[in-house]
Formats: structure tokens, C-alpha cells, sequence
């Protein structure tokens, strides 16, 4: 299975654009939160309407998964903590969201809501206890918008800026991934990283960059390989192996990711708005 993982594209319409070009190269598309941005001059309700049906065109062509992040909550639950209401029925069109566990494969997928209060956050706690009843004989991939505190996928260049809940879940569950972004700067700055590991726990973070492409990993399941390609240059690490700094620079690049380079920056899409 190849999984071309995304994260904090904040309305930038030319990266997506870019991810449903490339999207038929891949498995599954999985956006780990922060689709939107709410510090966007173009109004909030206007950019959910355009990015689901980014979301739409997408699942027409692949598997996708989305994760909210800080910029994509849009209510207030009945407890009064912030939720990203406006994914909630993405499942209607095989979009996988906050609350779900999917299986693919031999591969179980368990997608965190970004946790703004302690109804969320034992929500989470849920969720992956009862992920962890299903696990048996399958790989688990998290996907959850923060990366872990006080791993260099946290570190803003200052200060991490990680999740310490997540740090513990980690250490009690043992998922095999867990796919994150939030920390834009981590894989660009001194002592920061675009991976690490937590016990037998591998951790990404793509990262944030202006234009088209957008940072991204890729997943290459089969072959226990994580790749990470952005303007910094390209980089892949063994899944099967310890882990090993600094990362392997991508010298012979399997011929489905050397396409990827291939492919002119896209038209940009043409949204029909009549479905919503």
C-alpha cells in the first residue's frame, strides 16, 4: 500500500491541486489536519464549501482520510469545546474522519479529532482503546494533527510544541505510525526532524511549505519505506530498521515516486459548486 500523507495545507489551492493530481499514484491520500486557515482573508464557510469538494473529487480517484486540525473547528460542541462539525458527514461519500477506525489490508487506520477540552481528549482515549481491541495481527497507523512533546517533530526552533497526551498514548498503545503536522518548522530547522521514534513507534511530520508541491511523505507499506520529499531535498528512512539520524538522502527512487516529479504543476481544478 502507498499513502501519500499531507498536512496543514491551509486553503492553499495550488497544493491541492497538486494532491489530486498526484493522487491516482497512490492508495490512500491522507490529510492530517488543517485543510482550512483561519487566518484566511477568504470567509470560513466559503473555503469549507471549496475544500469539500476537493475532498469529493479526491475520493473519486482514491482512498482519502482527514484528521482536524487547530484551523478547522467550526462549532462549539454541547460542552462548549471547539469541534470541526463540517467533516463530520464525510463518511457519505467514503471519506474516513474524526472517530474512525478503518481496516485496509492488513492495515488498521485510526483517525484522532484535533482535542480542544477533556470531552475530546477522552474521546481519543476511546477510540484508541477500542482500536486497540481490533489490532490483533494488523498493522496501526494514528493519524492526529499534533505531533508528540518533546520530540524533534515538535520542535518549533524555540520550543516543542508537541502534544504530552499523545506522548502517553504512545507508550501505552504502541501504534507501528503515527502521522502528524501542526509544527510547520520541524523538518526545516536545527534539531528538528521530519521523523522520530517513540518505543517501536515511528512519528511524521511533513512539515509546511509556500506553494505547489506541498511537503509531503510518502508511505510505501510494503516495502518499509517512508520518504519525505520537500524543498529541503529528499530523504527516505527504513521502517523495518532502528532509527538512524540523519535520514538517508533518496538516491534510486522507485519508479512510481520518480513520476511524481513528472507531473507539470496541474491546471488549476474547476470546482462546480451546484453539489455543495
Amino acid at each position: 500500500m502507498r499513502c501519500l500523507v499531507v498536512a496543514d495545507l491551509h486553503y492553499s489551492l495550488p497544493q491541492f491541486d497538486w494532491v489530486l493530481a498526484v493522487a491516482p499514484h497512490f492508495d490512500l491520500v491522507i490529510v492530517a489536519g488543517d485543510a482550512l486557515d483561519i487566518g484566511s482573508s477568504v470567509d470560513f464557510r466559503a473555503q469549507i464549501v471549496v475544500v469539500r469538494k476537493y475532498l469529493s473529487m479526491l475520493s473519486e480517484v482514491t482512498t482519502v482520510m482527514l484528521c482536524s486540525g487547530n484551523h478547522d473547528l467550526d462549532e462549539l460542541d454541547s460542552g462548549g469545546e471547539k469541534i470541526a462539525r463540517w467533516i463530520d458527514d464525510l463518511d457519505l461519500i467514503g471519506i474516513s474522519r474524526d472517530g474512525d477506525n478503518r481496516l485496509i489490508g492488513d492495515t488498521l487506520f485510526t483517525i484522532c479529532p484535533w482535542w480542544d477540552g477533556p470531552r475530546t481528549k477522552q474521546k481519543i482515549a476511546d477510540l484508541l482503546g477500542k482500536a486497540a481491541a481490533e489490532r490483533a495481527g494488523h498493522k496501526w497507523i494514528w493519524v492526529h494533527h499534533a505531533p508528540p512533546a518533546n520530540s524533534p517533530t515538535s520542535w518549533g526552533g524555540k520550543r516543542y510544541m508537541g502534544d504530552v497526551e499523545l506522548v502517553q498514548w504512545i507508550e501505552q498503545f504502541s501504534p507501528d505510525i503515527v502521522l502528524s503536522g501542526h509544527v510547520h518548522q520541524s523538518p526545516f530547522v536545527s534539531e528538528g526532524s521530519w521523523f522520530d521514534r517513540i518505543g517501536k513507534s515511528w512519528i511524521f511530520n511533513a512539515g509546511h511549505q509556500f506553494g505547489s508541491p506541498p511537503a509531503f511523505v510518502a508511505l510505501d507499506l510494503e516495502a518499509g519505506t517512508a520518504f519525505w520529499l520537500s524543498a529541503a531535498g529528499e530523504q527516505a528512512v527504513d521502517l523495518n530498521g532502528p532509527l538512524r539520524r540523519p535520514a538517508e538522502r533518496v538516491v534510486d527512487a522507485p519508479d512510481w515516486l520518480k513520476a511524481l516529479g513528472r507531473i507539470a504543476d496541474p491546471i488549476p481544478a474547476i470546482l462546480s459548486l451546484e453539489t455543495g
